[in-house]
């Protein structure tokens, strides 16, 4: 699962963060397998900002689930301040975390800059170079940013991440364009695509990935996600309701005015315009929202389309109770008749 720390109306970023530790010990009990948070600036419904001070938290706080970024926005860091972050990680809690990487900013340009206190790093050209920095300071090794990975055979990299190397977490490739799709096919990392605010370019985007696939140290076959927005309630009624807050929040967000999580209530009284309504609606097409049996229809559906490896549930509603709630029902009526994909 992917959770975003939601700020909601008339609470605090530290209520917020109470919920995603209350959140991920739950889906630990429930048994999902991993437990992603986000990188996101500027923005006042999202308290997921420093993701490696979250998931060290987070790793304290379980024993068993995986934890990891979903992602880590490259262009705001220096490789080696992400290499030791996670470095650190990975040796408090080995064989737990997982690293994605995105090529976006998550954030507007001018908070971007503000990160990074300059332009450099800061172009989608800089970032395969910049990645595979990254993977040097946890590898030891130099490799170029070209997509081939050419190592330079016994070369040292100038620079020891402490911890970082020798500490290397699972790292992933984050995307929702066919860029990402193809560099992390090259680069044979496992790739995550972002279909819950993408889904028009999921299929193009996992076949580009198989396509381009090379095998790597880190991995010998293409393995894929596919990040998708789930609510799920009792009755299909009460999934649209619960997520009317999401759909307000995104069409706020893209039109520049980002503000705390609505309640459901204030979401249904909002006067849409007929084109913010289709926009409304078109935000959870091809999602999953609804009763078990609608969710599971959705899910198996989508995993049909995509033959993905994994699926990640991302739930953005105002009460942390349904969302709880929402991760219970789907774990206990809905993931058991989910078919994973032929071998």
């Amino acid at each position: 699962m992917l959770d975003l720390s939601p700020v909601a109306a008339g609470t605090t970023a530290s209520q917020a963060l109470r919920h995603t530790t209350d959140l991920a010990r739950r889906t630990e009990e429930l048994g999902y397998h991993r437990f992603w948070v986000a990188e996101h600036h500027n923005m006042p419904a999202i308290a997921s900002s420093a993701p490696a001070v979250l998931i060290a938290h987070l790793a304290a706080a379980t024993s068993t689930i995986r934890v990891g970024s979903g992602g880590v926005m490259l262009p705001n860091h220096a490789p080696l301040v992400v290499a030791e972050q996670f470095g650190t990680l990975q040796a408090l809690h080995p064989g737990r975390i997982d690293l994605g990487i995105g090529r976006a900013p998550g954030t507007d340009q001018l908070t971007a800059l503000a990160l990074r206190r300059t332009v450099e790093g800061l172009s989608a050209e800089d970032f395969p170079q910049e990645l595979a920095d990254l993977i040097g300071l946890f590898s030891g090794e130099v490799f170029t940013g070209d997509g081939l990975f050419t190592g330079q055979q016994g070369a040292r990299p100038p620079i020891t991440a402490t911890p970082g190397r020798g500490d290397m977490p699972a790292i992933w490739l984050l995307g929702s364009s066919g860029y990402s799709a193809q560099l992390a096919g090259l680069l044979g990392l496992p790739f995550s695509f972002a279909h819950h605010f993408s889904a028009a370019n999921t299929v193009p985007a996992l076949a580009l990935y198989r396509q381009y696939f090379r095998p790597s140290a880190w991995l010998a076959e293409p393995y894929a996600m596919v990040a998708v927005s789930a609510i799920c309630a009792d009755a299909d009624e009460h999934a649209q309701w619960l997520s009317g807050p999401a759909a307000l929040s995104f069409l706020r967000l893209r039109a520049g005015r980002p503000e705390p999580l609505a309640s459901p209530a204030e979401a249904a009284a909002y006067p849409y315009t007929d084109q913010e309504r289709e926009f409304a609606r078109e935000r959870f097409t091809a999602q999953a929202v609804g009763s078990p049996e609608t969710v599971r229809q959705q899910l198996a559906g989508l995993l049909d389309r995509t033959q993905a490896d994994e699926l990640m549930l991302t739930t953005m509603v105002y009460d942390i109770q349904d969302r709880i709630h929402s991760f219970e029902l789907i774990a206990d009526k809905v993931a058991g008749g989910l078919a994973r994909p032929a071998s």
